[in-house]
Order: structure tokens, then C-alpha cells, then sequence
């Protein structure tokens, strides 16, 4: 409206007309649609709120925007493109007339992420402002009007895509020239390294997260696993990685060894790395410093320590080196892991995992969250690993960074692997079919 907007506080956002959809959803699972919308309502009877009149506003929402949603169905029974449905129609109940979307296609299949976008034209048709925050380059070019570049908390470009491309798009954000393809060698394929026959997993609700998993990945090549988030990619992991326990009749080995209930250190043993999926929760120790993250599973290594007493310089030779190859941004070893950048921080996680010469290399989102300069950093390590010979198993929502990097990519729909197909005939719109369970 041209007026300055003093906003201290979520309600305050709200009563000046602004929405927010979060990359998160911020929904509660066992609630309706509609009481989801109405939660945080002024009460619009006594006590209660009337939510046959929710309901009716939000068919009226619906078909404005073409917002398909049933008001009485519960949350858990939604798909994310749903879910992410209901955040838009609970921000417009409110009268938004601003819309921010932060990361709003990361969990989409392309399919959905094309109805979004029609939602998203129709709405801003109609008058409604949209501030669209995506690190998807093309998306960004497909739909903004206008493009507001950050690095490091500051404005360093406004642009529009007519006169902008990804490339120069990349290079504003990150502040160098970045290779948005990574350089992969031809596929030279080894044996075969990680098996996994049969494989099922109890999930966290006492129901089977993962339903007869059947992969072999080789020496030599990355292995993408597709697939919208839970639909058993962590539990996947977890159970490779021997963090989860799989049921009776599943196998899974390295080399031929056997790590089906190995535990975390046995499997490491075994020749496996693991970069995890929540690297603050399961990847670092966030009031450890550089140098303690980085000897996290090899402290007890002789070249680390004599009689029973660190070698302080070994340590600091070691470590030093990791941060140097792995071009960990830091003051220095001793400053506290929390206070780096996600990507730094996935630096340190990756440096560690890489160092131990792995057979398998098994990395869960191993780029979210972070800026384009570390993620072309991460593949390229990826990249000389797969050169080594190793076999990797790269776990990633992100269609873009699976076709860029995968030699052949497995889609899990509902704990199954329902399709792997050879990178040279993967396309988006397969892999979206396959991911909503349709292909």
C-alpha cells in the first residue's frame, strides 16, 4: 500500500494483512482442515468456534483459487501438496495480501509444484503480493516478476528474468563463478558393494516404515533415491547405517559382510560413511569445536594418541588438513561448530565421513540448507568418491541434484521401491509420476 509497516510479532503480521507459509508445514496431524484454519480464530461463538462457518469459507477459498481441499478431512490422511493447500487457504482466511512462501516446492512432486504455481499466478491475477524464496534457480526464473538476490543477510542484486539467467543468478548469490553442473567422469562400475535383499523397517508409529527394499549399488557409481519425505528414506538410512534395526528376513551387507544388525560402529567397520539427514541432531555436536567434530569416530586411533595421552600436534596436523581440503570457512579448530554456516558445517560432516577411505558413502539430503557455493563443493566430493570407487547411495528430495549426480535413481513411494531407472532415461515428470505413485 506505499505505507510503512511497523511489524514487532506474528499477530501483528497477520492483522497487517502478511501469511506466511512456512517450508515446515505448521499443522497439527490429528486436527481437520478445518480446525486447523481455525485455530488462533477470534471465537466466533462464546467459547467455541462456529466451524461449519470455517468450513464454508474455506469451500469459498477453494474454489477461488482452486485450492481442492476437503475441510473435514484430517491432516495426516493429506499428501504435502495438500498440506501445503491448507497453509495458503489458512493464510487467506486471514486476508492476507502479502504471501510469503519460504521453500515452498521442496517437498513437492514437479507435478505438484506446476498446480502451485498456477494457485500462485491466479493469486497474484487477483492482487494478492507474493514474496517467493526458493534456492531453485529455475523457479525462480519461471515464476517471479521481479528478483531480490541475498548473500550473507544483504541485498547484492535486483534483477528480472529477462535479464538474468541461473548462471548469473548463481554467481550473485554465492559471489564467484559457480559450475551448476558438476564435471562427472564417465560410469566406470566395479562390483558390487552394498546389498540390501528384502528389507523392512518398523517406523516411530508402529507401522512398517520400509516394505521389502531390494537394491544393490556398485563400486563406482551414485545410486539416488527419490521419493517425497516419508515415504521410508530415513528409516532407509538409519537401518544401513545401524541406527535402526530392521525385521527378521532382511539382509544387508557390505562386501559381503553381513551389517543387517550391526550397530553404528560395526558398520563403520564394515566400510561405511554416513552422512546424516539432520546433521545438528545426528551429524555434529554443536557445542563441540571444529577439531572434537572431526575426531567424533577416531579419536582412539594410535596416530592420535600415545600412552594413553593425546598427541595434540597429530591432532591439529589432522585436523587442520580436513579443513584446508574441505574449505571449511572458520576463525580456526577451536571455534564452536554451532556458530558455522549449515554448509560449513555439512563440510566438517562430509571431511570426516570422506577421510576414512569408505567402500559405501551413504549421504541423506546431503545439500539442504545450503548455498549454492557448498553445494557445488559437496557434489564434487561425491563426484571423487565415486571416481575412487566407491559406492554411493545419495538420499535426496531435490529432482535437480539427483538427475545431476545419480548414475541411476530408485524411487520409494510408501516404504517401496517402486522404480529404479538409468539416469540417461530418467526424466522429471517420470520420476514425479513415480514419486506420487502413479508411474
Amino acid at each position: 500500500r506505499g505505507e510503512t509497516a511497523a511489524i514487532s510479532s506474528p499477530t501483528s503480521a497477520i492483522e497487517q494483512h502478511v501469511g506466511m507459509v512456512h517450508q515446515h508445514f505448521m499443522l497439527v496431524p490429528t486436527l481437520t482442515v478445518a480446525e486447523n484454519v481455525a485455530l488462533g480464530l477470534p471465537s466466533s461463538r462464546g467459547m467455541r468456534t462456529d466451524l461449519e462457518a470455517v468450513s464454508n469459507r474455506i469451500v469459498e477459498i477453494s474454489e477461488r483459487y482452486g485450492l481442492a481441499v476437503d475441510p473435514a478431512i484430517e491432516i495426516w490422511k493429506l499428501s504435502v501438496g495438500e498440506r501445503q493447500r491448507v497453509e495458503i487457504i489458512k493464510a487467506l482466511y486471514r486476508d492476507a495480501e502479502l504471501l510469503v512462501l519460504d521453500e515452498p516446492t521442496a517437498v513437492l512432486t514437479p507435478q505438484e509444484v506446476d498446480d502451485l504455481f498456477v494457485i500462485l499466478r491466479k493469486m497474484t491475477a487477483e492482487g494478492t503480493g507474493i514474496v517467493f524464496i526458493s534456492h531453485k534457480l529455475h523457479e525462480v526464473l519461471e515464476l517471479s516478476d521481479r528478483i531480490t538476490v541475498l548473500r550473507n543477510g544483504r541485498v547484492t542484486g535486483n534483477t528480472t528474468p529477462a535479464e538474468a539467467n541461473r548462471q548469473q543468478l548463481a554467481e550473485m548469490m554465492v559471489g564467484r563463478e559457480v559450475k551448476l553442473a558438476p564435471d562427472k567422469p564417465a560410469l566406470d562400475r566395479g562390483e558390487a558393494r552394498l546389498k540390501l535383499t528384502n528389507v523392512h523397517v518398523m517406523g516411530d508409529r508402529d507401522t512398517m516404515a520400509v516394505n521389502g527394499v531390494d537394491l544393490t549399488v556398485y563400486g563406482g557409481e551414485i545410486v539416488g533415491i527419490a521419493g517425497v519425505s516419508g515415504n521410508g528414506q530415513r528409516e532407509l538410512a538409519e537401518t544401513i547405517a545401524g541406527l535402526r534395526p530392521a525385521e527378521a528376513g532382511s539382509s544387508v551387507s557390505i562386501d559381503e559382510v553381513d551389517i543387517t544388525r550391526a550397530n553404528p560402529a560395526a558398520t563403520r567397520g564394515a566400510g561405511l560413511s554416513y552422512v546424516p539427514e539432520e546433521r545438528m541432531k545426528d551429524g555434529a555436536i554443536g557445542d563441540f569445536d571444529i577439531t572434537e567434530n572431526l575426531l567424533l569416530v577416531n579419536h582412539g586411533e594410535k596416530r592420535f594418541s600415545r600412552g594413553g595421552l593425546f598427541n595434540f600436534e597429530a591432532i591439529k596436523k589432522h585436523c587442520q588438513r580436513l579443513v584446508d581440503d574441505f574449505a571449511v570457512k572458520t576463525p580456526s579448530l577451536s571455534t564452536p561448530t554451532s556458530s558455522l554456516s549449515g554448509g560449513n558445517i555439512q563440510k566438517v560432516i562430509m571431511a570426516r565421513e570422506l577421510d576414512s577411505n569408505p567402500k559405501v558413502v551413504l549421504a541423506a539430503q546431503p545439500t539442504r540448507g545450503v548455498d549454492i557455493g557448498a553445494a557445488e563443493y559437496i557434489h564434487s566430493q561425491l563426484i571423487a568418491q565415486r571416481t575412487a570407487g566407491c559406492a554411493i547411495v545419495m538420499i535426496s528430495e531435490d529432482l535437480d541434484e539427483i538427475l545431476g549426480l545419480a548414475d541411476r535413481i530408485a524411487v520409494m513411494f510408501e516404504g517401496k521401491i517402486v522404480t529404479i531407472i538409468d539416469r540417461a532415461d530418467a526424466t522429471k515428470e517420470q520420476l514425479g509420476l513415480a514419486m506420487a505413485g502413479a508411474g
